[in-house]
């Protein structure tokens, strides 16, 4: 079903007159259609999702989206909301699923945070639960087609031509995804987990080269990070969540796109991290990375390595939202079982790397 906000009151979790305020002031000057800042606006929270927070604010017939990072402590360098705008401003121009966006605050004492406002796009996002319409072994075959399809044409996208040079720097970058998410690790560590150290080794030892030229790479590209059409489910409207995008090995994308198609959850577990895919009629992995090297003319033979580095990263965003629960953080209730999740991921990826 399309996406839906649940209705917040002026006040609760966000200052809500000072964003609405410094929205008033500069929205006119982006030429959105619709727009009037005269009226009173409505304003709701977007459901779903473990890190960033997305709201709506409606201003007449125009529709804002913003976003900002959790409330509480952060790990260092996530949740980068000014990066994730520059990605996007750049994005918008030549991958048309990235919506627009439109504004940038980098003053946290208007809400207490860095945040950016952006068009909303309407259409189907797939989380935990597959909506009815979506129930039908033909249609989950086009969402997998468009989904692996879109990748490989976000990956086709020519770097230097389309003047996205100056976002990255492509040398080097699994080696610094590695040593990044590596650290990371060692700084959310709660407990022990030799599997997770032993990860970390064995994906430094097992580096693959840097590819003949550099794409973009999304960094998160998973199914409830794309917006469906709802009247054409097998049309995909909009892609979400730049936040990790970066310029490097496509290969990096195509790794979390196949770990998170299949299960990354004990079968017991269904929450917001677990996936619907392992359905009749999605493509199955082998499926996908077969269509993948066909429309991307791409060597694919190592990308055991890139599922195993996914899984490790996963392992690694969730502990990092464990860390800020075990420390008090937050109080959400849904993260009290994140560190079994943790060690059920480490597991899944030693096993890997054994066999790889």
């Amino acid at each position: 079903m399309e996406i839906d906000a649940r209705e917040v009151r002026a006040g609760e979790d966000l200052d809500w007159p000072r964003l609405v305020a410094w929205l008033r002031d500069r929205l006119p000057a982006c030429g959105i259609p619709g727009l009037d800042v005269r009226e009173d606006p409505r304003v709701a929270q977007f459901p779903g999702g473990h890190s960033n927070l997305t709201y709506l604010v409606g201003f007449g017939d125009a529709e804002i989206v913003v976003r900002r990072p959790p409330f509480g402590p952060v790990a260092p360098t996530a949740h980068d909301m000014a990066r994730e705008y520059r990605w996007l401003s750049a994005m918008h121009r030549v991958f048309p699923l990235a919506p627009r966006p439109y504004l940038l605050c980098d003053d946290p004492a208007v809400i207490g945070s860095v945040f950016y406002a952006m068009e909303r796009r309407r259409g189907t996002v797939v989380r935990a639960e597959e909506p009815p319409e979506l129930a039908s072994p033909a249609i989950r075959g086009r969402v997998s087609e468009a989904m692996i399809d879109t990748l490989a044409d976000l990956h086709a996208i020519d770097v230097a031509a389309s003047g996205l040079s100056p976002l990255g720097r492509p040398p080097g970058f699994v080696e610094r995804q590695v040593r990044g998410w590596s650290e990371r690790w060692m700084r959310s560590k709660t407990t022990p987990l030799a599997e997770m150290d032993a990860l970390s080794e064995w994906l430094r030892e097992h580096l693959p080269p840097d590819p003949p030229t550099p794409s973009v790479v999304h960094g998160d590209f998973k199914l409830d990070n794309v917006m469906l059409d709802a009247a054409d489910l097998g049309r995909i409207v909009a892609v979400f969540d730049w936040e990790m995008s970066a310029l490097g090995d496509p290969l990096v994308d195509l790794g979390i796109l196949l770990t998170y198609w299949a299960p990354t959850a004990p079968p017991e577990q269904r929450d917001a991290l677990t996936t619907v895919t392992h359905r009749s009629g999605y493509l199955t992995r082998d499926e996908l990375l077969e269509r993948y090297a066909a429309r991307s003319r791409r060597d694919v033979s190592n990308i055991r390595y890139y599922e195993i580095f996914a899984v490790f990263k996963i392992a690694v965003v969730i502990q990092q939202i464990y860390y800020r629960y075990v420390r008090g953080q937050t109080t959400d209730a849904r993260f009290a079982s994140f560190g079994a999740r943790v060690d059920y991921l480490a597991r899944h990826a030693a096993h890997l790397a054994e066999h790889a």
